[in-house]
């Protein structure tokens, strides 16, 4: 099936955020934004994982990155676990996420209970 450019989506590479003039920036969520376009020398100056590097993706279950207490608790896990190996820092997240989910069903808001997908990467 044909699928319509006006459909598709193109990110920046990992790393980057969108500028804050950027015309598509109401369609993304970024929690700081650039003061700038980004550019070729932006992209050369990102640094691969190192030894110790945890690349940590999750889905807007996890987090929507409407709360900084949220997001703190989250830091906080990956803290407290940041030791142990990849699928034990998931499953904290996600145990992490399922508390906020207890939260929202006893203040009547279940409708913002979404999917959770937590991917991690670690480097060793």
């Amino acid at each position: 099936m044909e699928i319509d450019k006006s459909r598709m989506v193109q990110f920046l590479p990992l790393g980057l955020q969108i500028a804050e003039d950027d015309p598509d920036r109401n369609r993304y969520f970024s929690l700081e934004s650039r003061q700038r376009r980004a550019n070729s020398s932006d992209v050369a100056e990102l640094t691969l994982m190192s030894p110790g590097d945890i690349f940590f993706l999750y889905t807007d279950g996890v987090y929507d990155g409407s709360g900084k207490e949220e997001r703190q608790q989250l830091e906080n896990v990956m803290r407290e676990h940041n030791l142990l190996p990849a699928k034990d820092i998931c499953n904290a997240l996600l145990e992490c996420a399922l508390k906020r989910d207890d939260r929202l069903r006893q203040i009547g808001e279940e409708d913002r209970i979404d999917d959770k997908t937590v991917f991690i990467i670690k480097r060793s």
